[in-house]
């Protein structure tokens, strides 16, 4: 199946990438893959290093007649999101990724591809392995766990980097130029409840399932109102008029992803059952109506007269969840006053689980201005409050502040200009870049970003466009001849 892809132009680029998506790579699980990159710097003789952290730094000197340019740091970022369809049977502990290609697209049978940033990855490992390519002195950055924390930045040892020139390769429109982001922090919350016995009246459950949706990046696509399927539950469990109790609740994944699938499992009286069936059943229509547009495959299942479980929430309790649920800001929360179409702030309810009695729900709020970042916080933290969870913030990083006077920038736009006719975008994106952290690591970096078009990212719909990563190749071989001088 991967041969094809082995096929398509440049086939320096989509061999590296092939390569790349054989090795397991989730967030913190990247042993498989560190080994990977230690062993491909080695195999061409370069100067290899892994910092205390687990970052990976090949260094590679400049081609013939290139030795007075700048060194310039080449950066992306080694894991990918593992998100998979239900119905998928996939392991992504030991398989490799399943590609195909239809029309001018790459894309993954089932799950994510990981283009998000392994065509980072495999575009600088061709560099790398190039004896053609005409480049500066360079750093190549691979850097770990950017989709789940940034720790890889957070730690990264700067004294090891002499580069003043950063080209991050994580952007995903082809036609942008990144020159800013939004930093974030997690906000989890979390409580345990003292469950009761089922009653006799009660030997029935509604088992009600949330699936189909679109999902996608909770920073780049936030702003698109795709559905979030653990807010759908939770709106659909509020249209309940009659008295229900929650005995187990299952939603999401991974914070910087969309979430896509929620189920919740309920008790009510036998005697309810017909009604409150009748009544989620119109709210779900309701609900398809609205997201027709925007998702169009949601897909609501009321299954009633499940076997009840012996033990669920009591009935305030169920009451008090259901309202934190649906009071929980989810979406845009700001836009930016100073950046026409850009978020400032927004917040994901990623995850949303409740199980024997235990209870925790994962967000991870955005923002480019910390202000507002912890506005959203904090607002998020009187929700859980009332509801009697503890919560707590953990893994904040710095958004990145726009240099539109940067020297690269000039540079990249002068190029992009000559060679495409048109002018780029020039943009801050609401997705969190490692570029503010790296740049409080190494004191004094002219930063870029840009890369090839990817759609979908963080979900099974991810999908590269390859006339767009020829182009991408194109103006990154472009950009490398044309680095200033020292």
């Amino acid at each position: 199946m991967n041969e094809a892809i082995r096929n398509l132009e440049p086939k320096a680029l989509w061999n590296h990438f092939a390569d790349l998506n054989a090795v397991p790579r989730a967030s913190k699980k990247e042993e498989e893959v560190r080994k990977f990159m230690i062993d491909f710097g080695h195999s061409l003789g370069l100067e290899t290093i892994e910092d205390q952290i687990g970052n990976i730094i090949i260094k590679k000197p400049a081609s013939p007649g290139m030795q007075d340019r700048k060194i310039v740091i080449l950066q992306s970022h080694l894991d990918m999101v593992h998100q998979k369809n239900n119905d998928t049977d996939f392991d992504f502990a030991s398989q490799g990724i399943e590609m195909f290609v239809e029309d001018d697209w790459v894309k993954a049978k089932g799950t994510t591809l990981g283009a998000d940033n392994g065509l980072g990855v495999a575009a600088m490992m061709a560099i790398l392995s190039s004896n053609d390519i005409e480049h500066p002195p360079l750093e190549a950055l691979f850097t770990i766990d950017e989709e789940t924390g940034m720790t890889g930045a957070k730690n990264l040892d700067g004294s090891l980097l002499d580069g003043r020139i950063l080209l991050n390769l994580d952007t995903e429109e082809d036609d942008e130029i990144g020159i800013g982001c939004a930093g974030g922090v997690d906000v989890t919350a979390g409580r345990s409840y003292d469950l009761q016995e089922v009653d006799d009246s009660q030997t029935y459950g509604i088992k009600v399932t949330v699936k189909g949706l679109n999902g996608g990046h909770s920073g780049m696509e936030i702003h698109k109102g795709l559905g979030n399927s653990n807010k759908i539950l939770g709106h659909l469990l509020q249209s309940i008029e009659s008295d229900f109790r929650i005995a187990e609740m299952n939603g999401g994944g991974l914070r910087n992803a969309i979430p896509r699938e929620a189920w919740a499992l309920i008790v009510v009286d036998n005697s309810d059952v017909a009604g409150i069936s009748r009544a989620l059943e119109e709210t779900a229509w309701e609900l398809k109506n609205e997201f027709q547009h925007i998702d169009p495959d949601l897909t609501i299942l009321i299954d009633a007269k499940v076997t009840a479980p012996e033990k669920a929430l009591n009935l305030s309790d169920s009451q008090s969840f259901t309202a934190m649920l649906n009071e929980l800001h989810n979406g845009v929360f700001k836009m930016s006053e100073d950046i026409a179409d850009l978020v400032e702030a927004s917040n994901n309810v990623a995850r949303v689980e409740l199980k024997d009695g235990k209870a925790e729900v994962q967000n991870l709020t955005r923002s480019s201005v910390e202000d507002s970042k912890m506005e959203v916080a904090n607002k998020l933290k009187d929700s859980f409050t009332k509801a009697g969870f503890d919560t707590n913030f953990t893994g904040s990083y710095p958004g990145w502040q726009p240099n539109p006077h940067s020297e690269i920038l000039k540079t990249l736009e002068g190029i992009y200009i000559e060679m495409f006719s048109e002018k780029p975008k020039v943009a801050a994106c609401h997705a969190g870049l490692e570029c503010g952290i790296i740049s409080e690591r190494i004191p004094g970096l002219d930063m870029i970003s840009f890369g090839p078009t990817i759609r979908g990212a963080h979900s099974p719909d991810e999908r590269a466009s390859i006339s767009s990563s020829q182009k991408f190749w194109r103006y990154l071989l472009q950009i490398l001849k044309e680095t200033p001088v020292k």
